[in-house]
């Protein structure tokens, strides 16, 4: 398409030469003539004058470019948008293929495209435009709303809820049994049987090989438009917030609240029955052990406040040099107590 009709889509001021034809989208350093780039962080601001892009997206405000400029708020989230624009997702064909098994009693919308050996129980629901690839298994009972994605080898579970818009990669499962047991008096276990609900609000995207699992009683719930990443484990009843934002190995325990807007660095690890405030930031590898108020900027384990933690954390590379100086200094005091003229580490 030409720089004047992508200016167009996604509602960018153009300046330079609109009749440009581009046919891709890719980073400053990498792009070449016919592709389009971005500029979002001020640090990159010197890659500029060398990108061989046919266009940038810059914001309102920012700097002029050797080449065409297409001007936005956003740019990176206008960057986003033409990705999808030169590489829209493929869509199999509608229909349910002859290799899958719906039960009788399962509702299948329209315009709904059900791959090879896909498995529908009894009374599930699959909304208008939803795609399930193969190898899916959906439990009896089942609700998914409309427009989702669900990738291969999906596991939901019985009576899960799936709202609308909801992308679900390869290797999720929804309503596994939570992690609940009672020790007998023998010291053997007996598993509480978990039944209750999983809810999936609209919206929501889980990464691939992600769990939730379903608790005895109440809800799992995780609110409309959160995401979050790969391998993440989120526990019987917890509950996570609208547009909440998750990296990889993230693990939540169970019966923890979890605000809007938060977001998590990989492998952070949250204890239970917690609640962890609207817009609270932990970076990668924080272990959160005590509830913590909204906004709260957090790091290290036991997680603490993240600008303390970088303090605490270089003040620990030198604890061997601090002990050693400490010994000496204790050395000193007790020769000058005693009148020794002998003082280590000192002159002599």
């Amino acid at each position: 398409m030409t720089l004047h009709e992508l200016a167009e889509r996604l509602g960018c001021r153009l300046e330079g030469d609109g009749a440009i034809e581009v046919s891709g989208v890719a980073g400053l350093d990498q792009a070449q003539p016919g592709q389009v780039t971005f500029l979002a962080n001020p640090k990159y601001h010197s890659a500029l004058s060398g990108t061989r892009a046919s266009a940038v997206f810059l914001r309102e405000n920012g700097p002029a470019a050797p080449c065409a400029v297409l001007r936005t708020r956003d740019p990176y989230l206008a960057f986003a948008r033409a990705v999808g624009l030169f590489a829209p997702a493929w869509r199999p064909a509608t229909g349910v293929h002859p290799m899958a098994s719906v039960a009788d009693t399962a509702l299948v919308g329209a315009s709904v495209s059900i791959g090879p050996f896909v498995a529908v129980g009894d009374g599930a629901r699959i909304g208008d435009g939803t795609v399930v690839f193969p190898n899916v298994t959906i439990g009896p009972g089942a609700v998914i709303g409309a427009d989702c994605v669900i990738h291969s080898n999906v596991s939901i579970r019985e009576r899960v809820v799936v709202g609308d818009r909801v992308v679900l990669q390869n290797g999720v499962v929804l309503g596994g049994d939570g992690y609940g047991f009672v020790r007998r008096q023998d010291g053997t276990h007996e598993k509480i049987p978990q039944v209750a609900a999983v809810v999936i609000e609209d919206d929501v995207e889980l990464g691939a090989n992600t769990t939730v699992d379903r608790p005895a009683v109440g809800e799992t719930r995780i609110k409309a438009g959160a995401k979050i990443d790969n391998l993440v484990q989120i526990a019987h009843g917890v509950t996570i917030g609208r547009n909440a934002l998750m990296a990889a190995q993230v693990g939540i325990a169970g019966s923890t609240e979890i605000g809007d807007d938060v977001m998590f660095g990989g492998q952070v690890g949250v204890g239970g029955h917690l609640t962890i405030g609207k817009g609270t930031v932990a970076v990668g590898q924080s272990g959160i052990t005590n509830s913590v108020e909204p906004g709260s900027l957090l790091g290290g384990y036991p997680a603490i406040d993240v600008r303390a933690w970088r303090r605490a954390s270089a003040v620990f590379r030198r604890l061997p040099e601090l002990k050693k100086r400490i010994e000496e200094l204790e050395a000193q005091v007790a020769a000058l107590t005693t009148g020794t003229t002998d003082v280590p580490g000192g002159d002599t």
